[in-house]
C-alpha cells in the first residue's frame, strides 16, 4: 500500500486561528465566508485550506459533534446537500473522482472536532503532485474569491 503524508496538515489541525466555532460564526453569514448554498438545516462553503481546488465542506447548522447527534430532518438534508454540491463541482469543474467523507475526533483527523461536516473533495488524475512533499507547498490553480463566483454562478 502506498502512502501519501501530509504534514503540512498538522499546522491546521494544530493552531485554532478563529475563537469559537467556525461552522457556527460563518453559518450566520454569507460575506467572505465563501458560503455557496444554505439550506433549511445545513449549508455548504468552501474550505479556506483546501486539499484540493474546489473542496467544499457541507454541515449543520446546529452544532452536533457527529452523525447520532443528527434528528432525520437534519440527516437527509446534509446527505442532499453534499450530493448537490458534488454535482456542481461535476458540473463546473469536471474532476475525475471526488474524496467524501466525514473526520470525527482529532484522531480522525478532524481541525474541527466539535461541529460534524463532511469533506468534499475533487480529484483528478496527477493531482497529487512533487511539490508538496518537495517544497512543502500545495499548488491550487485558482483564487478562493474566482471559485466562489464560478460556483455561485446559476447552476
Amino acid at each position: 500500500m502506498n502512502r501519501l503524508w501530509a504534514p503540512w496538515r498538522n499546522k491546521f489541525v494544530t493552531i485554532r486561528k478563529i475563537k469559537g466555532c467556525i461552522f457556527c460564526i460563518k453559518g450566520k453569514k454569507d460575506k467572505y465566508s465563501f458560503i455557496i448554498k444554505k439550506c433549511a438545516h445545513s449549508f455548504a462553503m468552501l474550505n479556506i485550506y483546501p486539499y484540493n481546488n474546489g473542496h467544499i465542506m457541507v454541515s449543520p447548522f446546529r452544532h452536533v459533534k457527529d452523525l447520532k447527534g443528527l434528528n432525520d430532518a437534519e440527516l437527509l438534508d446534509i446527505i442532499k446537500l453534499t450530493r448537490d454540491m458534488q454535482a456542481l463541482l461535476e458540473k463546473k469543474l469536471r474532476p475525475h473522482g471526488f474524496n467524501i467523507g466525514i473526520n470525527t475526533g482529532k484522531v480522525a483527523g478532524a481541525g474541527y472536532k466539535d461541529h460534524l461536516h463532511i469533506h468534499v473533495v475533487p480529484r483528478w488524475k496527477g493531482d497529487s503532485n512533487f511539490m508538496p512533499v518537495i517544497a512543502d507547498t500545495k499548488v491550487i490553480p485558482q483564487s478562493l474569491e474566482e471559485l466562489y463566483k464560478r460556483l455561485s454562478e446559476e447552476r
